[in-house]
């Protein structure tokens, strides 16, 4: 019998305040496989870790890894956990920053392309980071990660009152 361990994924949501509103950092999935997609094709800055790492330090360290930058530091809000279709249980935090998407280096994964060829290529985890409006993040993140920017939208909410 095979016992199956679920893959589970920890990342940072930056969030700004602008004069449009709330916008968040997300990252278009890099790779042949996600090329010419757009709708579910971004996703919160994150990567899997194995359980014995705590996974506020997964997310920080696959922050670095993806975007090839320090993770910011300031107040983390947790975010909560969320279900992928693919049943990989992503945990993340939102934390505060003003980061320039020029400014990333991604970091990169080899895989055989096109498949059965024998050749082995490398690609970028993410080929683009961009700044979102909260409407707009939800029309493109993978699905399940919205509730995230719910998540996000309901703190900042929170946050302006008295």
């Amino acid at each position: 019998m095979t016992v199956r361990t679920t893959k589970r994924s920890a990342g940072l949501l930056l969030f700004r305040h602008t004069d449009e509103g709330l916008e968040v950092l997300l990252g278009h999935m890099g790779g042949p496989l996600w090329a010419k997609k757009e709708a579910g094709a971004w996703t919160v800055p994150k990567g899997e870790y194995d359980p014995q790492e705590p996974a506020w330090e997964a997310a920080r360290r696959e922050f670095r890894e993806e975007l090839g930058v320090a993770p910011p530091d300031g107040e983390a809000v947790p975010l909560g956990e969320v279900v992928q279709r693919n049943g990989k249980i992503v945990t993340a935090w939102a934390v505060a920053a003003d980061l320039d998407p020029e400014t990333i280096t991604p970091g990169t994964f080899t895989m055989e392309w096109p498949p059965r060829s024998g050749r082995r290529q490398e690609f970028p985890e993410l080929d683009r980071v961009a700044w979102f409006g909260l409407d707009r993040a939800r029309e493109v993140i993978v699905t399940a990660q919205a509730a995230f920017l719910d998540r996000l939208a309901e703190h900042s909410g929170r946050e302006g009152r008295s």
